[in-house]
């Protein structure tokens, strides 16, 4: 099932989580409610507010945004460090997702959302984004051809019990990525999706292709495999 601003809004992702595995804490409303309220010294937007993706927001981003510009985030970068066993993955065979990671920098998308649409269309990314404690909502700086512009962006909760150290090798990452399925797809349909738009974005990230061409020659290996057993 794709991510649609539909389903979001109708709570698919609630009713999803809901089926995680025993311990799996989600965000009640009132905290989620708090935590995107506390992003603003109001309680609430504002302004034009900048909302930076690096994942599937760039190719899927289900909010309404009035522009768009390629940025980069210094101090992090890209990588698949959170484990998933729902939307991409399972409890016996758990999938990878991205997330915003210390160090390095991260070219991705800067959205701006228009001030009178704003608190409307980050109820739809929180309800997305922050069902869980796994992400760090945090506001940084996205340099920019128009200049620099503040976002708010999702980094991964170091502290999370699914969060992936950087013990993980690429190559073990990919044949993870390359087996892994849930209720919203494949992994290696998230990775080949988000590698294609960098692409048409123009935006080079060796890690991600180099953990793409991993998980085709893992996705190859698996398929003589499961073809000899039959």
């Amino acid at each position: 099932m794709t991510l649609t601003r539909e389903n979001i809004r109708n709570g698919f992702i609630r009713k999803m989580m809901e089926e995680a595995p025993p311990g799996f804490r989600m965000l009640s409303e009132e905290e989620l409610e708090s935590s995107l309220a506390g992003m603003f010294p109001a309680g609430r937007p504002e302004g034009d507010v900048w909302l930076f993706g690096y994942g599937s927001l760039i190719w899927n981003p289900a909010f309404h945004f009035a522009e768009r510009r390629i940025g980069t985030v210094r101090g992090l970068h890209r990588r698949f460090c959170l484990w998933t066993t729902l939307g991409r993955g399972t409890p016996e065979r758990p999938g990878l997702m991205l997330a915003l990671d210390r160090g390095g920098s991260c070219k991705g998308v800067a959205f701006r959302i228009e001030a009178d649409k704003a608190a409307e269309e980050l109820q739809i990314v929180w309800r997305r984004e922050m069902v869980s404690h796994a992400y760090i909502p945090r506001w940084v700086t996205v340099q920019t051809d128009g200049g620099p512009v503040r976002a708010i962006t999702f980094t991964i909760n170091r502290r999370h019990e699914r969060y992936v150290g950087q013990q993980m090798a690429d190559a073990e990452a990919a044949k993870v990525i390359a087996v892994a399925s849930g209720r919203i797809g494949r992994c290696a349909e998230y990775l080949e999706n988000t590698v294609q738009h960098l692409h048409e974005l123009k935006i080079a990230d060796r890690y991600m292709e180099r953990l793409l061409a991993l998980t085709r020659q893992a996705c190859g290996e698996q398929a003589a495999q499961e073809k000899m057993q039959k």
